[in-house]
């Protein structure tokens, strides 16, 4: 079993000092027992979050192997995760594919930022409706657009081949402006945002969402841009857990600690009891950690349980 744990750590000042009062013992058992074999990130302005780097890198993506193995694995590279769902739902692949989210793009005095997506409570009616009242502008502009989720509308243009640009996971509750994509190639993709903004300004489906004290619909955001790499690999063993990602997006660093704490005590826990082919994978902003089972000796055994980190000094690490 591999299990992967996006938003293991943070580099939240609240986060971290909460972190303090963690206490997770059977995610330090396991940490006695395994070694690391593999890092990946560097820092939290990347793209590509380093939990969804871990995941490429176990469907054996080349863009995710490659800068894994020259020490770059933050690149800012495509990776096509709306190709893969669109493979999933049986949608043609031979063609570049990405994900547009309805997103509320909040505007303060000084920043621009994006509410987490959640918080719109957007059903799969209501979603569909919006779609169709943007539709158009996409269209004429020759994209191709599905409805595969309230929070999902896959998109296909050969725009889309190669095209780098920052996941949702790194852009929710953050200034918008240092992720916007500001190369030629995606200057169409910053028009339509911003014609899709005056479309929706104004229009009823808001005014009817305002009433209903619900956060208004006033943008997309597009990620995951690109090609399904051929040679995917299915990864039957890999378990991703992603209980931690609403609380820290939204900063909620008590319900993160909770969560936290059902995860030690669930499926940390059952990865402790799986034997030798256990693989945990602990993704913060920064850095992803794997860990894995290594063949030891009876003294490497006991010295281990005194030499293995604390568990909330790996994850302050990440």
């Amino acid at each position: 079993m591999h299990l992967i744990v996006p938003f293991a750590g943070t580099v939240s000042e609240a986060g971290l000092h909460a972190l303090q009062s963690l206490a997770l013992p059977r995610l330090g058992t396991l940490l006695a027992r395994l070694q690391p074999v593999q890092c990946l990130g560097s820092d939290a302005f990347s793209l590509n979050p380093p939990h969804e780097l871990a995941l490429a890198t176990a469907w054996g993506w080349p863009a995710a192997s490659d800068a894994s193995r020259s020490g770059a694995a933050t690149a800012d590279t495509a990776l096509p995760f709306a190709a893969r769902q669109a493979a999933a739902l049986g949608l043609d692949t031979g063609q570049p594919w990405g994900l547009l989210t309805p997103v509320h793009l909040h505007v303060g005095t000084d920043q621009v930022s994006l509410t987490p997506p959640s918080a719109l409570q957007l059903d799969d009616t209501a979603s569909r409706e919006l779609l169709e009242i943007v539709r158009p502008l996409f269209e004429t502009e020759g994209f191709t657009l599905h409805h595969a989720g309230p929070l999902q509308w896959l998109a296909t243009h050969a725009l889309f081949d190669g095209l780098a640009t920052a996941s949702l996971d790194r852009v929710t509750g953050r200034n918008v402006n240092r992720w916007l994509p500001d190369h030629r190639s995606a200057r169409l993709i910053r028009r339509l945002q911003n014609e899709v903004q005056m479309l929706l300004y104004t229009h009823a489906v808001n005014d009817r969402r305002e009433a209903a004290g619900l956060p208004t619909v006033n943008s997309v955001w597009l990620s995951h841009c690109g090609r399904l790499p051929a040679g995917t690999r299915q990864a039957d063993d890999l378990q991703t857990d992603d209980r931690l990602r609403e609380p820290a997006l939204g900063e909620d660093w008590a319900a993160w600690c909770e969560a936290w704490q059902a995860l030690d005590a669930g499926p940390i826990d059952a990865l402790a009891r799986a034997g030798s082919g256990a693989r945990l994978t602990l993704c913060g902003e920064r850095f992803a950690q794997t860990y894995a089972a290594a063949p030891q000796g009876l003294w490497q055994r006991l010295a281990s349980r005194w030499q293995a980190p604390a568990a909330h000094t790996v994850l302050e690490s990440l």
